[in-house]
């Protein structure tokens, strides 16, 4: 069985108006993710993601880019303990 993760991460640069919290929703989903994204202000944008590792790690590498529109200038990355407090992927 693989090793679980929480990443706690907040990623600048234009991501809002792109599209950015429903494409990252659809991501995790695909990947089996569970967590939440929302809007920070000062075009920053917020989430936590539990899972699998490799899929965890998978996700915070797509955030790194973003969807097409985005323009990621930096992504603070926190690993944090796995709590398993999320049944699916929501958008705050």
């Amino acid at each position: 069985m693989n090793e679980k993760a929480r990443a706690h991460i907040v990623v600048s640069g234009r991501v809002h108006g792109v599209f950015f919290r429903a494409k990252t929703q659809e991501k995790a989903q695909q990947l089996g993710v569970t967590g939440w994204v929302k809007n920070l202000s000062e075009d920053r944008v917020e989430a936590v993601f539990e899972g699998e590792k490799p899929q965890v790690e998978q996700l915070v590498k797509w955030a790194k880019k973003g969807p097409s529109g985005a323009i990621v200038n930096d992504l603070d990355l926190s690993w944090e303990e796995y709590q398993g407090e999320f049944s699916n992927f929501e958008i705050r």
